[in-house]
């Protein structure tokens, strides 16, 4: 007689668990709101809400730590939300968009960032550094900082710390081009538009590209702006590349099943968003709305993401990534100025 209440408890729906769910994305929303208001203090507005909020999971993660029964709203913050988030981002980029850049605009971007993707790929099987890592400091560099990485490990599958330490990584650097890029137009000899591209084509967070590019003026802004979403772009293809080639390495016969799969269908839903967004379906004050608050959705992924991000585990990876992204930075910025120096 006992059977029965077993087999009824290891059904897919349990009310515990829809609890726990409730009870994660609690704490996960918490941190989020928590980190956007740290946002709006001055001293701290250079940082993100979402470097904020990975932030802030890191610290009660590894000081009063995470206990069970959060884990599954955890789990869903870094999967369905998350997958939400990357879908809703259409909303920022149009086809129009796109092509204000110019097609040597355009060309620009798309050879810094496979240039700087395989770059990143042979330097980290040099360095020895694991590939599932090494991917995501790739991803994170060469087309849009964090919001990259968790979309590439989508696919890629890496621990929490490796993706926490990627995300890390991007930050530092895309930091350093915030505050270094301003002061070179001068010494350089840059134009106005020349700079823009350069920020737009180069800086890893979106954020990090404006604050840097606006200083050189609303030209420069504006150009930034729009190279840097042309970027975002470029997701759609390095996202399913990779999960193409994941599916390729056979591990199992269920890997033939559709369902098993690893394509990142939730880039086939940014596609078909950023479409519709190109032939004017939505009105300018849902898509303001929509966007602002899907910053907050991912915010709340980010969030996520620190609650089950060890340090310790991040140390036991070793300095290597670092050097990683170092060396991935310096490619980048390198190279998309000389690319713009002789074509733009």
């Amino acid at each position: 007689m006992a059977n029965p209440p077993q087999k009824f408890n290891s059904g897919v729906i349990k009310m515990p668990q829809a609890y726990d769910i409730i009870a994660g994305l609690l704490l996960t929303s918490g941190l989020a709101i928590l980190a956007e208001s740290l946002h709006k203090i001055p001293s701290l507005s250079l940082l993100s809400s979402l470097i904020m909020a990975i932030i802030l999971g890191i610290l009660v993660k590894n000081t009063i730590g995470v206990s069970k029964i959060y884990q599954p709203g955890i789990k869903f913050s870094l999967k369905r939300i998350l997958r939400l988030s990357i879908i809703l981002l259409g909303l920022r980029l149009s086809l129009s968009q796109v092509i204000a850049v110019g097609p040597i605009g355009l060309g620009i971007v798309l050879v810094t960032l496979v240039s700087t993707f395989i770059f990143t790929c042979w330097l980290g099987r040099q360095l020895g550094v694991n590939k599932k890592l090494t991917k995501l400091i790739a991803a994170g560099t060469s087309i849009c900082g964090a919001s990259a990485i968790v979309a590439t490990n989508g696919v890629v599958e890496s621990k929490d710390e490796d993706v926490a330490y990627a995300v890390a990584i991007v930050t530092i650097f895309g930091t350093i081009s915030m505050l270094i890029y301003p002061l070179l137009p001068v010494i350089f000899q840059i134009t106005s538009q020349e700079f823009g591209i350069w920020c737009g084509v180069s800086i890893h967070e979106t954020a990090q590209v404006i604050a840097a590019a606006f200083q050189g003026g609303e030209v420069s802004g504006e150009l930034a702006t729009i190279a840097k979403l042309s970027r975002v772009i470029f997701l759609v293809p390095i996202v399913l590349t990779l999960g193409l080639l994941s599916s390729n390495s056979g591990k199992s016969a269920e890997k033939t099943k559709l369902s098993k799969l690893p394509i990142p269908w939730f880039v086939l839903g940014f596609i078909a968003l950023m479409v519709l967004n190109s032939m004017n379906v939505f009105p300018q004050d849902l898509k303001t709305s929509v966007i602002q608050f899907n910053h907050f959705l991912l915010a709340i992924s980010m969030a996520g993401m620190g609650l089950k991000t060890s340090i310790i585990e991040i140390k036991q990876t070793g300095i290597k990534p670092l050097y990683l992204g170092a060396a991935a930075w310096l490619f980048i910025s390198v190279f998309s100025f000389s690319l713009i120096k002789a074509f733009y």
